[in-house]
């Protein structure tokens, strides 16, 4: 009995040896089973089953404990790297990697709110399927979205089995990775919801409260570091957009002071008096493009280079709806359009192809650039009606002033030449008569486009006289029908005559302008333009000079010229066929030719002076002008023969 007492003591002792050494629970069933074979009575057997239950109890204990102090370790260590300025998907791969090492859990995952309440993946660990990192779970359903609600961790030891569980979106991604337990940690901050944590394994697992509280505080700590990371990727954001914004006010401000020296060049211009061809130069190499000025009609009036392939239509268009929203606007093929406005006066408009596109600073000098013109125009226009007055007075007395008066006429050359005006250049002679429209605005008209054109102006009886630089008289009356019908909005009757040299022409070619004037009236032709040599023969005989050689040269020069040129002889052939009746076959025999030729000749004469040549009217002209160039040779040849005859008069009267 001793015996047994010291051995079951003994056995006592061994099991505390055990414990302290922290051997595993296998040498405690190793005794146990020894003690049995050994014999011993049933109360140490009992006592030593006792005491190795004791024993296991106290190493689970510690074994808690080592699992709880290194979780607790494991924990201050994510914390620590928490603490990290992640990126959010970066600070969500530690979290999720983090949680399934510490955890054992086959598959992490952290899916964050969205603004409507969704719940959408962001980023899982240990997934072997797609779906894991796409799933979107609707408001108020699966095991996230009832922790959220709770605000505690929820989970099932198998999830296909548990109860209270509905399909969804949650449900797919746990049958598609063959998940079977699943826990859903909400993350808050504070009472603010941020997303869901879930830790997953694919064999039925039931949590102990250890593991679940270690769960629950790497949520807290992951919750307060995702909302970190968002405020600190908002505040990256928000830092680059202040960045842009800085960069671009710098580039604004740079822009701004370019085009501030820009339009201050294009006023110092214009104040030192540069002509608008200049200033619209300037102005396009300021806004990088070509620019022009044109009239309210669309006419050029100055121009930084030529803009190929531009559509007048669309800009006609486009100029109508600038003047009417009073600002720049863009029109089709890179093209901007600026009203040039005064108040409600419409001066014209600017047309820019710029090289880039425009930006808002560029819209605001073009915008400047427009209000430039406008100034330089009204000054222009002002200039026009102060000095008009003493310009008027001075057309006036040209035009009443005989060629006879040799001395008033010197006193009007040196008036025009105190105002800028030398008439001694050649000259042509506009006399307009407005056909409708208010007289006032066109003698206006008139004030400003003889400024523009360095020349004078005038009214009588009704019309618009202008004396302007130039040697086409046809040029420059279309040119003020064009510009002054669509001002007025009726059609101007224009005659016009020149070129002249000096004050004592001006009478003469204003007699002619004003009686080619009356044709186009008497022929039913008002609203329309002609000159002297537009008239034909009817302007040789309007003529006081009666330029005989002009008319020549007009109806039939060309022919003359090639006569002269290849010693041909199609004069004689377009008399010989008017001779005939306009019969090329009777001209052939008067010419001793064959029919073909005349028929080439005539051919020849078509190309020089243009098919229309057979038309009666031209027809009329060319046999005028044959006939008098033949009666000038006549009478060229005439002076010469009586000259003979009278020289040899006397040695023929002495000689007899």
């Amino acid at each position: 009995m001793t015996t047994n007492t010291r051995t079951g003591g003994a056995d006592l002792l061994t099991v505390l040896e055990l414990l302290a050494e922290e051997a595993p629970p296998s040498r405690f069933e190793e005794l146990l089973q020894s003690a049995r074979r050994a014999g011993q009575a049933p109360d140490d057997i009992a006592r030593l089953e006792r005491a190795v239950s004791l024993a296991r109890g106290v190493h689970a204990l510690q074994g808690r404990r080592r699992q709880r102090e290194d979780g607790l370790a494991d924990l201050v260590d994510t914390a620590r790297d928490l603490t990290f300025p992640y990126e959010l998907d970066a600070l969500l791969r530690v979290v999720t990697r983090r949680v399934k090492r510490l955890l054992n859990f086959d598959m992490t995952c952290v899916a964050l709110m969205d603004a409507d309440g969704t719940l959408y993946a962001r980023t899982s660990e240990g997934a072997t399927t797609a779906l894991a990192n796409e799933f979107r779970i609707a408001p108020g359903r699966g095991l996230g979205h009832r922790a959220l609600t709770t605000g505690a961790p929820v989970w099932t030891a198998d999830y296909p089995g548990g109860e209270g569980i509905e399909a969804c979106e949650e449900t797919d991604v746990v049958r598609a990775e063959g998940l079977r337990a699943l826990m859903a940690v909400p993350l808050l901050n504070g009472n603010s919801p941020v997303g869901v944590l879930y830790g997953a394994t694919r064999a039925v697992r039931h949590f102990s409260p250890d593991e679940i509280g270690l769960v629950c505080s790497l949520a807290m700590l992951a919750a307060v570091a995702i909302e970190r990371a968002e405020r600190l990727e908002q505040a990256r954001g928000e830092v680059d957009e202040l960045e842009l914004d800085g960069l671009r006010t710098r580039t604004s401000l740079v822009r701004l002071q370019q085009l501030n020296e820009a339009h201050s060049r294009t006023m110092s211009l214009l104040l030192a008096g540069a002509d608008l061809t200049t200033v619209a130069k300037a102005a396009g190499d300021a806004l990088d493009g070509t620019l022009q000025l044109r009239d309210p009609a669309g006419r050029l009036l100055a121009g930084g280079g030529e803009i190929p392939d531009l559509d007048e239509e669309a800009v006609a268009r486009t100029a109508l709806d600038a003047h009417t929203r009073r600002t720049a606007v863009a029109a089709s093929g890179n093209i901007w359009v600026a009203p040039v406005i005064a108040g409600a006066e419409d001066l014209g408009f600017l047309i820019l192809r710029p090289a880039t596109a425009l930006v808002g600073e560029d819209e605001r000098l073009l915008h400047l650039t427009a209000q430039a013109f406008a100034i330089q125009l009204l000054l222009q226009h002002s200039t026009a009606l102060a000095e008009g007055p003493v310009r008027d007075e001075l057309f006036d007395d040209l035009l009443a002033t005989s060629s006879r008066s040799a001395h008033r006429l010197r006193h009007l050359a040196k008036r025009a030449h105190r105002i800028g005006l030398d008439l001694d250049a050649p000259h042509v002679l506009v006399v307009g008569r407005p056909e409708g429209g208010e007289h006032g605005r066109a003698l206006v008209w008139a004030s400003s486009y003889a400024h523009r054109m360095s020349g004078l102006k005038t009214a009588h009886d009704g019309c618009i006289l202008l004396l302007l630089p130039g040697d086409d008289a046809s040029a420059a009356a279309r040119a003020v029908a064009d510009e002054l019908s669509p001002l007025l909005g009726h059609p101007v009757s224009v005659g016009a005559a020149g070129p002249g040299r000096g004050p004592a022409e001006i009478r003469r070619m204003h007699q002619e302008a004003v009686r080619c004037l009356d044709v186009l009236t008497a022929l039913n032709g008002a609203g329309s333009v002609a000159s002297v040599r537009d008239l034909g023969f009817l302007g040789l005989l309007l003529s006081d000079d009666h330029d005989v050689d002009s008319f020549i040269e007009s109806a039939i020069g060309p022919v003359l010229g090639h006569d002269q040129d290849r010693q041909t002889d199609l004069i004689a052939t377009l008399e010989a066929f008017f001779a005939a009746g306009s019969s090329p076959t009777n001209a052939a025999e008067a010419l001793h030719v064959h029919p073909n030729t005349v028929s080439r000749r005539l051919e020849r004469i078509s190309e020089l002076l243009g098919p229309e040549w057979a038309q009666p009217d031209r027809t009329l002209e060319v046999q005028l002008a044959l006939r008098v160039l033949r009666a000038r040779n006549v009478l060229q040849q005439q002076p010469n023969t009586e000259a003979g005859q009278a020289d040899a008069g006397p040695a023929a009267r002495s000689t007899g």
